[in-house]
C-alpha cells in the first residue's frame, strides 16, 4: 500500500498547487492586461459610472433605446439563459408577449420585420448589443418622443455602431448603453 499511496500524495499536492494556486494567479495575472485590468470595462457618462460596457441594462423608457431582453432580470452575479427551446410552449408565449409588447410600442412596425434579439434573450442573459437594424428599428418611436428628426437618429446608430472583429469577424454590433448615453448627450 505504501508502494501506491505516497507517489498518489505526492501526485495530489502538486496537482492542487497547480490548479488552484499557481494556474488561477497566472490567469488573473493576464486579465491585468485586458481593457479593464481584470475588473470589467465600466462606462462613465459626465465622470460617473453608468453601467459596464459588456452587460446589458433594462431601459423601460420608450424615449431610449430597448436592449435585449434578459432570463436573468440583467442581473450579473446569475448569468444563464432560459434553457428553454422554441418547441417549449411557456418560451413560445414568453416571446409573443415580447413581440406584443414592442409592436405596442413601436407602431407601424410589421411582426414578421422585427429581429430575433429584439424579443429573445441571449445564452448569457446578459447581452448588451443589438444588431445595426435593431436599433433602427426603433429609431421613429424615439424620434418621435424626443422630437428629433429621424436622419440625426439613424446617423447616431451609425456613430455608434461597431464593426465585426478584425473586419471579418462576427456581426456588426450596437452597444445599447453607449448609444443611449450619446442619445441623452445630443
Amino acid at each position: 500500500m505504501k508502494k501506491y499511496f505516497f507517489p498518489a500524495l505526492k501526485l495530489t499536492v502538486v496537482m492542487v498547487l497547480l490548479t488552484a494556486g499557481i494556474y488561477p494567479l497566472l490567469i488573473a495575472g493576464i486579465s491585468k492586461l485586458a481593457p479593464g485590468k481584470g475588473d470589467g470595462v465600466t462606462v462613465t457618462n459626465k465622470g460617473k459610472v453608468v453601467g459596464y460596457a459588456n452587460v446589458g441594462q433594462q431601459f423601460t423608457d420608450d424615449k431610449y433605446f430597448q436592449g435585449r431582453p434578459s432570463a436573468v432580470g440583467y442581473n450579473a452575479a446569475g448569468s444563464g439563459g432560459s434553457n428553454k427551446g422554441p418547441s417549449n410552449g411557456d418560451y413560445l408565449k414568453v416571446v409573443q408577449e415580447r413581440i406584443d409588447t414592442f409592436l405596442a410600442h413601436n407602431p407601424g412596425v410589421k411582426k414578421e420585420n422585427i429581429p430575433a434579439e429584439l424579443v429573445t434573450a441571449s445564452g448569457s442573459g446578459l447581452d448588451p448589443h443589438l444588431s445595426p437594424a435593431a436599433a433602427l428599428l426603433q429609431v421613429p418611436r424615439i424620434a418621435k418622443l424626443r422630437n428629433l428628426p429621424e436622419n440625426k437618429l439613424n446617423e447616431l446608430v451609425k456613430e455608434n455602431t461597431k464593426g465585426p472583429l478584425l473586419g471579418m469577424f462576427g456581426p456588426s454590433t450596437v452597444n445599447v448603453l453607449r448609444l443611449n448615453i450619446a442619445l441623452d448627450n445630443l
